[in-house]
């Protein structure tokens, strides 16, 4: 059902674009701001796992140096039938960890040490099985492309507000202008929305795989619960653009600021992985 959601999005993603796009710049200026947006994000796609790593100052860790952790993940990689990704160690007291890299043959795993100060063994399965699913999903193929979409239908509005500034569009291209100053506001948020709900969607997939991949839902359910609280009382020095990354949000926000999320509420997730325990 997740997957079919995440369709679903993509195609409403792809709708604004070709349809807002075309009106607010037309089909040549909707060809350059996705071409601009692919650009930008096919370099941050390439080289995303070595931007973020660096940016959270992660270091690369050997089996002689963390032996019960590199373990774990070799044994899970090997039960989700997927190579041994590179597994990395964050000095954050904050409990979390992320997935990256452009392919299963080019994945890392990154561990706070704050994670596995506070998570149990059967815990820190479930999290790292999370992570491996995201890998399995190619997960960060999804995001990025979302991204272009995304930033491709922001860079149009912000060619459309120059040109309204600098003589708006030619009569004979029709178009009121109201209509282009609401479809400058909307256009982006919604993009912006759209693109929220895709990676929330991913977080319920990655869930899903995680605990088949664990073997016990309930190992991933009880982590999240130790996660958010802890993550509520321990900051986090993180970027905004990379915290759809983490299993649970560094970032703080509540009510109106949830919509604007990267994560799904957490009752939801730990409810629906509660469910699945049925089946184990």
């Amino acid at each position: 059902m997740n997957m079919l959601k995440t369709a679903v999005l993509m195609t409403g993603l792809t709708l604004i674009l070709v349809y807002g796009g075309a009106y607010l710049g037309g089909r040549s200026g909707m060809t350059m701001a996705l071409i601009f947006a692919f650009g930008m994000n096919a370099f941050t796609y390439w080289f995303s796992d070595k931007i973020v790593l660096k940016m959270y100052k992660a270091k690369e860790t050997t089996e002689a140096e963390s032996p019960e952790l590199f373990s774990m993940v070799r044994r899970l990689a090997q039960r989700a039938q997927l190579p041994m990704p590179k597994v990395y160690i964050i000095n954050q007291p904050q409990p979390n960890a992320f997935a990256t890299g452009r392919n299963p043959d080019h994945a890392a795993v990154a561990v706070t040490t704050g994670i596995m100060r506070i998570l149990n063994f059967e815990e820190l399965e479930g999290v790292i099985g999370h992570e491996l699913a995201h890998v399995k999903h190619r997960d960060i193929l999804i995001g990025t492309v979302a991204a272009t979409i995304a930033g491709a239908i922001s860079y149009l509005a912000h060619m459309a507000q120059w040109a309204m500034i600098f003589g708006g569009r030619d009569d004979d291209e029709g178009g009121n202008p109201i209509v282009g100053i609401v479809m400058m506001i909307v256009a982006p948020i919604a993009a912006m929305l759209v693109q929220m709900a895709i990676s929330r969607s991913r977080e319920y997939v990655a869930d899903e795989g995680g605990a088949k991949i664990a073997g016990n839902p309930l190992y991933l359910a009880s982590a999240l619960k130790k996660l958010d609280a802890a993550s509520k009382q321990i900051p986090m020095q993180a970027e905004p653009a990379t915290a759809h990354m983490f299993i649970v949000s560094p970032l703080s926000g509540k009510g109106f600021a949830n919509l604007f999320s990267t994560h799904p509420p957490m009752e939801e997730r730990v409810a629906r992985l509660e469910a699945m325990r049925r089946g184990y």
